[in-house]
């Protein structure tokens, strides 16, 4: 059944650019309040700014994921200016690329704390408003990589492999529950997330279509009101990832091809990304 959104309490992390940025600006237009959590208040400044026209209510709450003092504040602020939340989007993402022997402990305590531990803890906070609303989503953003695990990405791949487990189960445990959790499992976005580190990301991640943020904000809109339990972008790459995992050897006679396609996609994607910068 398609949920209306108009009025429900929707929190979104990572909110400042990309796919955070496009998904506040579509649940605005369905009529949805908005908490806009991100830790730069300039750019939230900014997304309220443009949000003010769809006559809805915006609170904004620069908040560091990675602190549970800010993610405490994020639900209490929530509640106390709504009264509500109906919809958690755990979108807030962090990677630093490199192998593995040669990357600092902290960026991976970094990684853990943002990309795992954070969407449980607010998950575990949200948790308790979520299940007096009519009808709750916790929508949780993964990755392919979360599937398909590639090299200069292994913690990174750890904690989309984690996220998925975790909602997974979770679904099964609310599965009586008004609260359903969905899975968004995008590839390569071309967000400033990839492109402003473009030449550290490793040629695979580009062996497959490279989505747009408002392509990825529209699925997790789509799950928002029909309660999808996981959508993958691009489909055809999630098949060929899930089948690689099954498959060991098939996973290892295509990789080759599948680094060389991805070179060349990259190294366009890197002349249009140096080009809009210089603009």
């Amino acid at each position: 059944m398609t949920k209306n959104l108009t009025n429900k309490t929707v929190i979104i992390t990572g909110a400042s650019s990309g796919i955070g940025f496009s998904a506040a600006t579509l649940f605005a237009k369905e009529g949805a309040n908005v908490v806009l959590a991100a830790r730069s208040i300039g750019k939230l400044d900014e997304l309220e700014a443009e949000l003010k026209q769809y006559d809805i209510g915006v609170l904004k709450v620069p908040t560091d994921i990675s602190k549970l003092t800010d993610c405490k504040n994020l639900i209490k602020e929530t509640a106390k200016t709504f009264g509500s939340i109906d919809i958690l989007i755990n979108n807030a993402g962090y990677t630093f690329q490199g192998e593995f022997k040669d990357v600092d402990l902290k960026e991976y305590d970094q990684i853990l704390e943002v990309n795992l531990k954070a969407p449980i803890r607010l998950t575990k906070l949200a948790l308790p408003h979520l299940l007096k609303s009519e009808s709750a989503r916790i929508i949780n953003v993964a990755s392919i990589l979360g599937i398909f695990p590639i090299p200069t990405e292994t913690v990174y791949s750890a904690t989309k492999f984690g996220l998925r487990g975790f909602s997974y189960a979770l679904a099964d445990e609310l599965a009586d529950t008004n609260v359903r959790v969905c899975l968004i499992c995008p590839g390569p976005v071309e967000t400033p997330f990839i492109m402003d580190h473009i030449d550290k990301v490793h040629d695979l991640v580009f062996s497959t279509t490279v989505s747009t943020a408002d392509e990825i904000a529209g699925l997790i809109l789509k799950s928002a009101k029909d309660g999808r339990m996981e959508r993958i972008k691009p489909g055809h790459t999630g098949l060929l990832a899930k089948i690689g995992m099954l498959i060991p050897f098939l996973k290892k006679l295509l990789l080759p091809v599948m680094i060389m396609d991805g070179k060349r996609r990259k190294a366009k994607y890197a002349k249009k990304h140096k080009e809009k910068v210089s603009q």
